[in-house]
């Protein structure tokens, strides 16, 4: 019998203050260097996407979500070289200020307006943020050629 096919999943987590949202610059990752993007990462196995998004956003900003605090935003079936499930959260709460926890893979934060994020911000990643504050919870993206 052939190996079912797998999908690749990610968590990208929005932490909103007012009306801006906490956004890294990518650095020496060898994908997306140079853009900004929000606290992400892949879903390890025998994880939950809250835990993911949790743990992603202590590794690369330090800060400590509450599980409860987190929530699903929008989900967005994306084709690039590969297909991939991307799970979008938003959280307004957390303990301890976000910072660049990853400086060997980050090279600059800051709090950017949800309405006019940076012109170099990943192109899925500001669409998942339009998505939200457009409360369209599902999209697929890169199939029609969308960079």
């Amino acid at each position: 019998m052939p190996e079912r096919f797998r999908l690749i999943s990610a968590v990208h987590v929005f932490l909103i203050r007012g009306g801006t949202i906490f956004m890294l610059r990518r650095a020496n990752t060898g994908w997306g260097d140079g853009l900004f993007s929000v606290p992400a990462g892949h879903l390890d196995g025998n994880e939950q996407v809250i835990d993911a998004a949790v743990r992603e956003v202590r590794e690369e900003t330090g800060a400590h979500l509450a599980p409860e605090d987190v929530r699903v935003v929008g989900v967005m079936h994306r084709k690039s070289n590969t297909e991939r499930i991307d799970f979008f959260l938003a959280a307004e709460r957390w303990q301890g200020g976000p910072h660049n926890a990853e400086p060997s893979r980050c090279s600059e934060t800051g709090w950017f307006s949800l309405i006019d994020l940076p012109s170099d911000t990943v192109p899925y990643v500001r669409r998942g943020a339009e998505n939200f504050r457009a409360g369209r919870w599902f999209d697929s993206y890169g199939w029609q050629g969308e960079p």
